[in-house]
């Protein structure tokens, strides 16, 4: 009989979905296997993936990583689930089959629902139980929305024959064949139902957004018994579940007041952590559960920018770039933007505007303008944007945060981690695994089996390169002075 040596995280992304072995030894991927998440546009502002097809391509990743016969599945001590959060599914409670395409955390859909609560008062109410903006981004308003817009779904639920929740915990209940309707608390505080201080499910919000409690999953410690998911006639016990951003986090090892990470991928998601009281701020900032482990919780403040990796995919569709790659290469070969300004809302702004209305442009432009002048001003963009962040985030804890922690996979691009240490003024460290939300849902699974703790962690932890910062003064706020005008000459 084979050793277990392994552990699987099983990795689902707004674009993309993998399963990755890592080494029980040293936390090192070994092997791996994805596929592409689909995602239409039936309307303006609207973004729908498909969930059961995102659990027939999850489990063909996870057989891929065995095929060859290298690996086996008997030798996977245990899994972690990290997702793409705020994204929710109705299902029927029997079949497991979606009733409805899942609404995507992109999806705009609910945008003026959301401006209707606000002129009603209920914008404070919801940011001091919760710690997030009233905004179509999070999860409430969309649920309610596909109750009340998908035939028989509030029918069914009265019957007590639909369940609901996040892309977790329908991956949840599909892995493990409907024994579980569970999620982890880092989940639960993304969808505007959850009250992060008494951390359950919150009376009050379930009845301002119409959500029946019977619905939704039992909320739990992001390490603990999450059932179990049968391949190759093994069954391997789920035991660690984590959103993205905090998957991210944990697996950048921030355990630390002040410790600060990026994720830049499709979005740009900055967190800190906060320690373990919940600040809720006046600024703009949401503050969310970072982790709950073995009866430590942790809470950190996010900034998210919804646009990063989405800009250069975006020069790439017109033809600005022919790859990602190129955009280093193009943006390196001028010294600035040249006055150009690329604002990046194409899915509205997040922190610190949350403008749903605003729509991405390019302001400055003049006829010597160039391409490479243009895909520059798209990078300045992202760094520019995760700026404002995190110095919003030092002025709100009060204290200079530590070191920005780069992942993601945009974060190869070296000359905007270069950007943005002049644009915070401050070091950024690239992770040595580029994505820290799969290498966080591993840790999950160690710690959930007993094989780890976050100290263990936290001393292992390391990094592929540094970048420190050579622009200082007078050219670098003169650069952000010219974004903050072209930024408000387009806010609506």
């Amino acid at each position: 009989m084979k050793s277990k040596k392994y552990l699987l995280a099983i990795d689902e992304g707004t674009t993309g979905q993998r399963a990755v072995l890592f080494s029980a030894r040293d936390m090192r991927a070994v092997t791996s296997s994805s596929t592409p998440v689909h995602s239409s546009y039936p309307s303006d502002g609207w973004v729908e993936q498909d969930a059961e097809q995102i659990y027939r391509n999850e489990m063909l990743c996870i057989r891929r990583l065995f095929e060859s016969g290298k690996y086996s599945a008997s030798e996977v001590i245990a899994v972690g689930i990290t997702n793409q959060r705020e994204s929710v599914v109705i299902w029927d409670k029997k079949t497991g089959k979606p009733l409805a395409p899942c609404v995507s955390w992109q999806c705009r859909r609910t945008a003026d629902e959301c401006e209707n609560l606000k002129k009603q008062g209920y914008l404070e109410l919801v940011k001091q139980k919760t710690g997030l903006v009233l905004d179509a981004y999070f999860s409430a308003t969309k649920l309610k929305w596909l109750l009340d817009n998908t035939a028989g779904a509030r029918e069914k639920a009265r019957r007590g024959e639909l369940l609901a929740g996040t892309l977790d915990s329908y991956l949840v209940y599909r892995l493990t064949k409907g024994a579980k309707h569970v999620t982890d608390v880092t989940n639960a505080s993304r969808t505007m139902l959850f009250n992060i201080h008494e951390m359950k499910w919150d009376d009050e919000l379930l009845e301002l957004f119409g959500i029946p409690r019977e619905i939704l999953p039992e909320v739990t410690e992001c390490t603990g018994d999450f059932g179990s998911v049968e391949v190759d006639g093994v069954s391997i016990p789920i035991r660690g579940i984590a959103g993205d951003q905090q998957a991210s986090l944990i697996g950048q090892a921030c355990f630390e007041k002040g410790d600060v990470k990026c994720t830049y991928g499709t979005g740009a998601f900055i967190l800190a952590n906060i320690g373990d009281v919940p600040q809720i701020t006046d600024s703009p900032l949401i503050t969310t559960v970072a982790y709950s482990i073995a009866g430590k919780t942790a809470y950190a403040f996010e900034g998210s920018v919804f646009n990063a990796g989405s800009v250069i995919n975006w020069l790439e569709s017109v033809g600005i770039i022919s790859n990602a790659k190129e955009s280093e290469v193009l943006a390196s070969s001028v010294p600035d933007s040249g006055g150009a300004y690329l604002i990046p809302a194409f899915t509205g702004m997040g922190a610190p505007y949350w403008d749903m209305n605003c729509r991405a442009a390019i302001v400055g432009i003049t006829r010597a303008t160039k391409k490479e002048h243009i895909v520059r001003a798209g990078l300045e963009s992202i760094a520019l944007r995760c700026g404002e962040v995190f110095d919003m985030m030092s002025e709100a804890l009060g204290s200079p945060l530590g070191a920005l922690r780069a992942d993601g996979g945009v974060s190869n691009n070296r000359l905007l981690l270069g950007l943005q240490s002049d644009i915070i003024c401050a070091e950024v460290r690239r992770s040595i695994e580029i994505e820290s939300t799969a290498l966080g849902a591993a840790y999950l699974a160690s710690i959930g089996s007993g094989r780890s703790d976050l100290d263990k962690i936290k001393v292992n932890h390391s990094y592929a390169d540094n970048y420190l910062p050579t622009k200082v003064g007078s050219k670098i706020e003169k650069l952000k002075d010219g974004w903050k005008k072209a930024v408000n000459s387009m806010l609506s």
